[in-house]
């Protein structure tokens, strides 16, 4: 049966405003379920966590959901499903707890391809504890990560290897299971960012061989909340800054202060969403998590060789990256316009698309365009159709004419 998009976007309340929303890169729309959950989870009335009263009682079954949704869209443990405001909170938050365990002479291994969120952290972590940070480079133009570098950049010095499931402007998708299994093999632990990953197909963290798997409701039609997931026996190694009244098990001892209960039911409720998406009725929600993101995958597929097609047939614009694997992510600019002139076209003609660095920080500076105002993106989710392609490309178009 072929990807039914007409009826996925109807679930979408904000796509009726006539806007095309290519912004998917930056965080995605809510379907009704998602905002009907949200809403309700309020009118029951919450209370904070560990109370005798019923409301308090809700917010603990609704973390619970929330932790059991997560771990079924990556395949992982719900007890190993850290929740939080953010992705970037989070992984400060790791970083500090796992630099206790560093010093001088301990390494660290992060990548040129990587949002900022997962390497800043790990390089300030490294800093305090007088560890050496190392590199891996994007090989360009490819826009690829090449895993075979990692072999010699991994030693039993390093602690930590950091690398991204999928680069957010390029797309790029570098074999995270290659480089895991190096890291592995030299005894240390491998932190993957599947913020940009996570929307565009099948997640199974234990395939990738990510010791902590990071993901964004947001990203994926849900709040803005985020989520770390790691082996259970793998936390209980980990002791994070908290306050003394605060709970000590794991993984509570890794959320600091009170939780938007709220926004948890609203991502169990955008992880049912995506389960929907597929033709599965049957099976466990992991089953037709893996049917529904396999088909949003080949869907997105389909529509982003028109994005990509198009955009390379423009005189005056340069798509960067060109990557074997890739999410539905175009990084372009266009000759004679700047990225914030050309966003600021495409808005008026009720397209929404991002310019800058996206804070791909380094990964703008190796393609030299960082201090130019880097590019626009144009990301596609499964909620778009060749209706906003169309449009983008014909509006890029009258730039270049």
């Amino acid at each position: 049966m072929a990807f039914d998009v007409s009826k996925v976007r109807s679930a979408y309340p904000a796509l009726a405003d006539g806007y095309a929303y290519l912004d998917g890169a930056a965080g995605t729309q809510l379907p009704e379920t998602v905002i009907d959950a949200i809403a309700g989870a309020y009118r029951a009335g919450l209370g904070n966590s560990g109370g005798t009263f019923p409301a308090s009682a809700r917010s603990d079954a609704i973390t619970a959901e929330c932790r059991q949704a997560v771990a079924d869209l990556v395949g992982g443990q719900a007890d190993g499903v850290i929740l939080g405001p953010n992705m970037t909170t989070l992984t400060f938050r790791l970083a500090n707890a796992l630099a206790a365990g560093w010093g001088p002479g301990d390494e660290v291994i992060v990548t040129q391809l990587d949002h900022d969120a997962n390497v800043r952290p790990w390089v300030l972590a490294a800093a305090r504890a007088g560890a050496t940070v190392r590199w891996a480079e994007v090989d360009l133009p490819s826009g690829e990560l090449p895993a075979a570098q990692f072999a010699g950049l991994i030693s039993d010095r390093t602690r930590l290897v950091a690398v991204s499931a999928a680069s957010n402007i390029l797309g790029t998708r570098p074999d995270v299971a290659a480089i895991t299994a190096l890291a592995r093999a030299a005894g240390a632990l491998s932190y993957v960012d599947g913020v940009h990953a996570t929307p565009h197909g099948p997640t199974d963290i234990g395939a990738l061989g990510a010791d902590f798997y990071a993901t964004s409701a947001y990203k994926w039609s849900g709040p803005h909340i985020g989520a770390v997931i790691a082996a259970p026996q793998l936390l209980e190694t980990l002791r994070p800054d908290k306050l003394i009244p605060s709970p000590d098990e794991i993984p509570e001892r890794f959320e600091q202060g009170t939780p938007p209960y709220a926004d948890f039911a609203g991502a169990s409720a955008a992880v049912d969403h995506l389960a929907s998406l597929g033709d599965a009725s049957s099976g466990t929600r992991r089953d037709r998590l893996v049917a529904a993101m396999t088909a949003v995958a080949e869907y997105e597929e389909g529509l982003a060789a028109v994005l990509f097609g198009g955009l390379a047939a423009l005189p005056g614009v340069t798509l960067y990256g060109r990557p074997r694997r890739r999410t539905a992510t175009a990084y372009f600019t266009v000759a004679g316009r700047t990225p914030v002139q050309v966003a600021g076209h495409l808005a008026m003609r009720k397209i929404n698309v991002w310019n800058g660095d996206n804070y791909a920080w380094e990964l703008a500076g190796r393609l030299g365009i960082r201090d130019s105002g880097s590019a626009v993106r144009a990301g596609l989710v499964h909620y778009n159709d060749r209706t906003d392609v169309d449009r983008l490309l014909a509006a890029v178009a009258e730039l270049t004419s």
